[in-house]
């Protein structure tokens, strides 16, 4: 593929500035025609005036080290005379990634059309210098800052100029396409205190909007968009950091109607700062766009605040599953932060099909993999953030290298990834052992520790917990994955045992006290403790002495409900998912979240804000309870890999009236549903495979099926 086609940029390349890349072609009795192309910078490709597939921001964001290119069949949009027009912006590519500029390589163009005639005979058309190409009406696209567009702007086209670059990079179409998923009105439009209009679209989203306006020549359209309202419900962006999370959009005379091409927001509100007619939910819609995954899970109970929780899980999920899994949606980041990632991967897994979606990132991930063997904090890499060349990992970040492979592979039973990302593991093992200054341990290291705990000392992201003993358990757990992992690919997993078990003995002989309801949470979880009745009573008691609140954070967070309730505490981890009061889960619905917040506290109950800079309202890593929901709650865990067997062994409480989950695996439907009915509890259970349900503790061994306790 593109053998003889050659990258193409403007002669007079603008770094900021999109560029139209232009051909025209004849094509008479056409049998059939496709495009395959590519960019440095995103791309939105149009054929005689209409939009060609549906791909948002392709190419999509990977490893500097390729770019995927996407093939589109369009035959059925061919004339007999023919105007190919590929606008390219920054991108990720190109584009303010983070603080500076990721990447001085102009915005460049690599196509191909192949057609075959109905007398079978073929052409093949390339970019070269005989190309055309012109500055775009879309006179800036950039993801932090937004889009302007002109609907009277007009440049005269230039013969477009070789760019000498690496072709070898260029690979097929590995990730899941983004694309527009669903359209959401305006819930109300209103004056807030200050003046300002502000339409209110009910529900955080990550996309952007649509609207319609008749106007005249010159007239502007401007909006500038928001989470969240401040106190006195005035628009309030300083969360956005630099960001400018602007649109721009310069009318023509009669009926303008526009959606962005090259831009996404993450936002609920929008203030309207220019428009030329009345505003109505008639002429203003917002679109959701993620990735597009196929939802797999679901999750009720009979409480409402509970429900909304589960909705918020669902709409975090799909706000930063846009071509990787970023950290949010809408400040100056948007960044495939590995961290998350490793902490959300299973709920994620639960709730949509996502083997496809990590399997590209994987991929990047494997690619940007440092020279010693350190996993990256944020993957796909940045110029800005470049930690391949450092020698710098965090505990948890790092082991995304081994926690989602291995996910993916118990989720869906594939070994593809595992094959793919084995060598990867290795490689992360070695880079532990050789940084850090006690063996067999992770010690000593900058590390992110529980970060965000709330018992941090003052002044810091980072909670109270061992550093070095959170890093040293996570040490020890990706150990414990590639020896599993060996064994699943036929190989030797001997090494990695006696290493694990060598980690697990030096934690011990190190780390005797477990402080903080993080540590006690890790050693619980992860089998550290030797003594784990009196752990788990040390984590009981300081959670009830705490008001049944808890203090964990982003490391700590995921596995507390897990290591309470498989340790005889499954009341207390009730006591925490229905918590209301700060902090907990249920907090921010109660102030009116729509998505996962960033902080326990985002919000105060004054309605101040936590911070300016570090203080997102989409952000899904705490949003990884629901994982607990459907294991431990309503009891569904695969036995086999890919659910090929399952153990079904519900935790019912008598704080709810109901519950229960739904995953659609690869085997079918599994349903497990608790409720109260005439002082009893009933169960209703049904199983594509066979099963091992546990119910007050008797075991049944059932074959596929539908079964009532």
């Amino acid at each position: 593929m593109f053998e003889n086609a050659s990258w193409i940029i403007h002669p007079n390349n603008n770094l900021y500035e999109p560029v139209c890349f232009i051909k025209t072609f004849k094509a008479d009795k056409v049998k059939r025609a496709l495009l395959n192309v590519t960019t440095l910078g995103c791309y939105y490709p149009m054929l005689n005036g209409e939009r060609i597939g549906d791909f948002i921001l392709a190419p999509g964001f990977t490893s500097r080290k390729r770019v995927q290119y996407q093939s589109y069949d369009i035959t059925k949009m061919l004339k007999a005379d023919n105007t190919l027009e590929i606008t390219v912006g920054d991108g990720w590519y190109n584009g303010k990634i983070n603080f500076v500029v990721a990447n001085d390589t102009p915005k460049a163009l690599l196509c191909q059309i192949e057609i075959i005639y109905t007398d079978n005979t073929k052409k093949t058309i390339v970019t070269g210098d005989n190309w055309l190409v012109r500055k775009d009406k879309l006179r800036f696209a950039e993801l932090y800052d937004g889009e302007f567009y002109d609907s009277n702007f007009e440049d005269a086209p230039v013969n477009a100029k070789i760019l000498s670059h690496d072709k070898k990079i260029v690979v097929k179409q590995q990730g899941v396409y983004v694309k527009e998923q669903e359209i959401i009105k305006p819930i109300a439009i209103f004056k807030a205190p200050n003046g300002d209009t502000i339409i209110d679209f009910g529900q955080n989203l990550t996309g952007y909007f649509e609207f319609t306006a008749n106007a005249k020549r010159g007239d502007r359209v401007e909006f500038t968009v928001c989470e969240e309202l401040d106190k006195y419900g005035n628009f309030y962006n300083e969360n956005y950091r630099d960001a400018k999370a602007r649109f721009e959009y310069i009318c023509h005379d009669g009926l303008n109607t526009y959606k962005p091409r090259l831009a996404f927001w993450g936002f609920r509100y929008m203030r309207v700062d220019s428009f030329p007619c009345e505003i109505t939910a008639d002429n203003i819609s917002a679109i959701v766009v993620h990735s597009d995954i196929k939802r797999t899970g679901y999750l009720s109970s009979s409480s409402r605040l509970l429900n909304k929780l589960f909705s918020n899980i669902i709409w975090g999920q799909k706000g930063n599953f846009l071509d990787i899994p970023t950290d949010c949606p809408q400040r100056n980041e948007r960044q495939g932060w590995t961290g998350d990632a490793s902490v959300f991967c299973k709920t994620a897994s639960y709730n949509y099909d996502v083997e496809a979606f990590f399997e590209k990132w994987l991929t990047d991930l494997k690619l940007d993999q440092g020279k010693k063997g350190n996993i990256p904090n944020i993957i796909p890499q940045t110029v800005c953030w470049d930690w391949s060349t450092t020698e710098t990992t965090g505990a948890l970040w790092g082991d995304s290298a081994t926690i989602i492979p291995y996910q993916m592979y118990k989720t869906y039973g594939s070994t593809r990834i595992l094959k793919s990302l084995y060598p990867t593991m290795k490689r992360y093992l070695g880079y532990i052992a050789t940084h850090t200054k006690k063996r067999y341990l992770w010690y000593g290291c900058d590390q992110f520790g529980d970060w965000l705990g709330l018992d941090a000392p003052s002044g810091s992201y980072r909670g109270s917990s061992n550093e070095d003993f959170i890093a040293s358990v996570f040490y020890y757990n990706s150990a414990k994955i590639v020896a599993d992992v060996s064994r699943i690919l036929g190989k030797d997993g001997t090494k990695y045992d006696l290493l694990a078990q060598k980690i697990l003995d030096k934690i011990r002989n190190t780390f005797k006290d477990y402080k903080t309801q993080t540590e006690c949470t890790l050693a619980l979880y992860f089998d550290i403790a030797e003594d784990k009745a009196s752990v788990a009573k040390a984590l009981n008691d300081m959670i009830r002495a705490n008001g049944n609140r808890l203090t964990t954070g982003f490391v700590g967070t995921p596995f507390l409900l897990h290591a309470l309730s498989q340790n005889g505490y499954t009341e207390t981890a009730y006591d925490l998912l229905l918590q209301e009061k700060f902090p907990s889960w249920l907090y921010s619905v109660r102030q009116g979240a729509t998505t996962i917040w960033e902080h326990w506290d985002g919000k105060n109950e004054q309605g101040d804000f936590w911070s300016k800079s570090m203080n997102s309202f989409n952000h899904y890593a705490y949003g990884s309870v629901a994982d607990w929901v459907y294991e431990e709650a309503c009891g569904i865990k695969p036995k086999i890999a890919g659910f090929e067997e399952v153990i079904i062994a519900p935790k019912p409480t008598d704080k709810l009236d109901h519950l229960s989950a739904i995953i659609h695996t690869r085997n079918g439907k599994i349903l497990s549903k608790w409720y109260h009915e005439n002082g009893k509890i009933r169960y209703e259970i049904e199983t594509p495979v066979s099963a091992t349900i546990i119910i007050d503790g008797r075991e049944y061994i059932v074959p596929s099926g539908k079964y009532l306790f």
